[in-house]
């Protein structure tokens, strides 16, 4: 059986959280309603848009959340057309990706990005080739729900015993145990290491270093 690692994207593979509190803050003004604050707008990183908009705006009507979902897109794009978008990897991360490729492991993302968010970051890293199954917010229902993941274990070819989602946020790990894969935190992301043992973390990496030996003790 195919042994598969699908990680997170924001938060895990790169550090993109300046640029979303930024593009929510400027989405809220838009819209003109108070913007949350930067450990509000931290915390919904991983979820898909619409349902972070929900989160961060409750009193709000699905029709306020999908107002502001787009103009967090609109607000996304402009900064990156003027060059305020950093979305840097995290250290370490790109050999612990060809290492575990070099290992034969497949690799996935699960992410609540678009296909085109995820396809710019991928492509500006140059890790686009190495992924073999990339699973987005555009085709699923928001983390914590397995869909993602139970689709990119299909598209791999792996089960979910020999598949282990690597993420930095207490809805990557309950999207793992509800598709009844191995659930691997990250300490550098935007959760703490307690919330993701609390949502059932089995391993918490602190450093990208660690990731290989980790995932090849588990397998």
């Amino acid at each position: 059986m195919n042994r598969l690692a699908v990680f997170d994207c924001d938060g895990t593979l790169v550090d993109s959280q300046a640029t979303i509190c930024g593009a929510i803050e400027r989405g809220f003004a838009a819209c003109d309603i108070a913007p949350p604050t930067p450990d509000a707008s931290r915390s919904i990183i991983g979820l898909s848009l619409v349902e972070a908009m929900r989160v961060l705006h409750p009193a709000g009507s699905a029709d306020d959340h999908d107002t502001l979902a787009t103009a967090y897109k609109s607000a996304f794009f402009e900064m990156r057309a003027a060059g305020l978008a950093s979305e840097p990897l995290y250290e370490g991360i790109a050999q612990a990706i060809a290492d575990l490729d070099a290992r034969g492991w497949l690799l996935g993302v699960a992410t609540g990005k678009s296909d085109r968010g995820l396809k710019h970051i991928l492509e500006h890293h140059g890790l686009h080739p190495r992924f073999v199954t990339l699973q987005t917010a555009d085709r699923h229902p928001s983390k914590p729900h397995p869909a993602m993941l139970q689709q990119a274990i299909a598209d791999a070819g792996a089960a979910p015993e020999t598949t282990m989602m690597i993420g930095d946020t207490s809805y990557d790990m309950a999207m793992a145990k509800a598709a009844g894969a191995w659930a691997i935190g990250v300490s550098w992301g935007y959760h703490n290491e307690a919330e993701l043992w609390t949502a059932g973390a089995d391993r918490v990496a602190t450093h990208a270093s660690q990731l290989v030996d980790m995932l090849e003790a588990l397998a």
